[in-house]
């Protein structure tokens, strides 16, 4: 099937740079697929590593145990790994588009963000991303935090045009 543009329409310049690394082609659905795979295969993952777990979580924060900042300290250093050679090689997405990585500029407001971001991590004992590995779990408490989350995003694109970025 041939690669058609998306719907996704940029409101303003300043808007276009912001979002240039979106995608400029449509799939069919099944294609998506790959991505539940992984995404699974990442649950369990998390899972297996006891990365969602909440008193994991609880001994990072209390600075008991290294396992979680060990686990972070890989990720991290994989990540930047990865960006570069994804640069050096020029390696393109499995539709074949380029990979264009946008320089982040540093701002106040992510320290703030970063801050809020810790302190409902602290308290809540979950980031988003393992949040539906811990409800696969079966810890359904979990289901508020998400709900807490999605009400968060949500928010901010509500208030975000407000917002000095």
């Amino acid at each position: 099937m041939k690669n058609q543009p998306s719907s996704f329409a940029y409101s303003s310049p300043a808007q276009k740079s912001e979002n240039e690394n979106s995608s400029t082609t449509t799939q069919p659905w099944y294609q998506n697929l790959k991505y539940l795979l992984v995404g699974i295969f990442f649950g369990i993952v998390f899972v297996k590593s006891e990365v969602v777990s909440w008193f994991r979580i609880q001994e990072m924060f209390r600075l008991e145990s290294f396992h979680m900042y060990g686990i972070i300290s890989s990720a991290i250093l994989v990540a930047l790994l990865s960006i570069q050679v994804i640069k050096r090689l020029g390696i393109r997405t499995l539709g074949g588009e380029p990979i264009a990585i946008a320089d982040k500029r540093f701002h106040k407001g992510q320290i703030y963000g970063g801050l809020l971001f810790g302190l409902g991590w602290a308290m809540t004992g979950a980031c988003p991303g393992p949040l539906f590995a811990q409800i696969g779990t079966g810890a359904l408490a979990v289901v508020v935090t998400l709900l807490s989350a999605v009400f968060g995003t949500w928010f901010y694109g509500f208030i975000r045009e407000k917002l000095p970025h």
